[in-house]
C-alpha cells in the first residue's frame, strides 16, 4: 500500500518556496523533451497572475505537481500534470488533478481544458475516468510528428 499524500499549494511566500520549485524543476527535466519543459521557466510560469501549482508530498518528498491557470471566467487550463515514476499509479496523479478542478471549481470556471499526447494512455484514461472528453485531435501540437487530444470538463451551470 502507498504512503498517503498531502496536496499542498505552493504561495510566493511560502518558506519552502526554492526548494520546492527546484525540485519540481528537476522532475520538468527528468519528465519532458526539452522543447516542453518548463524547466527554465518554471519560477516565472508559477508566479504569473491567476496561475495555481499544487504538488503532491509523501514522506517529505514530493511526488508530483499540477500547474494550471484561469485566463477569464469562462475557462481554466491544465498546463501540467507529473508524477515522479515511482509514485505512478498510486492515486497521486488522480489525486492532483481533482484538486485543480476543485480549485477551478470554486473560481466558478466553466471549463476546464488540458492537451495530450493520445500515446500516452495511462493518462487520456485519467482524464476521461475524471470526466473529460475528447474535443479533437490537434495535429503537430507538441512536433511535427507528435499529436495531442484537446480535451475539456465542463461544469453544470447550477
Amino acid at each position: 500500500m502507498a504512503a498517503s499524500s498531502a496536496i499542498k499549494e505552493l504561495n510566493r511566500d511560502s518558506t519552502n518556496w526554492a526548494k520546492v520549485v527546484e525540485e519540481m524543476v528537476k522532475l520538468e527535466r527528468k519528465l519532458f523533451p526539452k522543447h516542453e519543459s518548463l524547466a527554465r521557466s518554471f519560477d516565472d510560469e508559477v508566479k504569473r497572475k491567476n496561475s495555481g501549482l499544487l504538488y503532491a508530498e509523501v514522506e517529505g518528498e514530493i511526488a508530483g505537481y499540477v500547474m494550471f491557470s484561469w485566463p477569464s471566467s469562462l475557462y481554466a487550463s491544465i498546463t501540467k500534470l507529473a508524477v515522479k515514476e515511482k509514485f505512478r499509479r498510486q492515486g497521486h496523479g488522480e489525486a492532483l488533478l481533482k484538486a485543480a478542478i476543485q480549485r477551478c471549481r470554486s473560481r466558478k470556471i466553466q471549463r476546464v481544458c488540458l492537451h495530450v499526447d493520445p500515446t500516452r494512455t495511462a493518462a487520456v484514461g485519467l482524464y476521461r475516468k475524471l470526466g473529460f472528453q475528447i474535443d479533437k485531435l490537434v495535429e503537430c501540437y507538441y512536433s511535427s510528428d507528435r499529436n495531442a487530444y484537446r480535451m475539456y470538463l465542463d461544469f453544470d451551470s447550477d
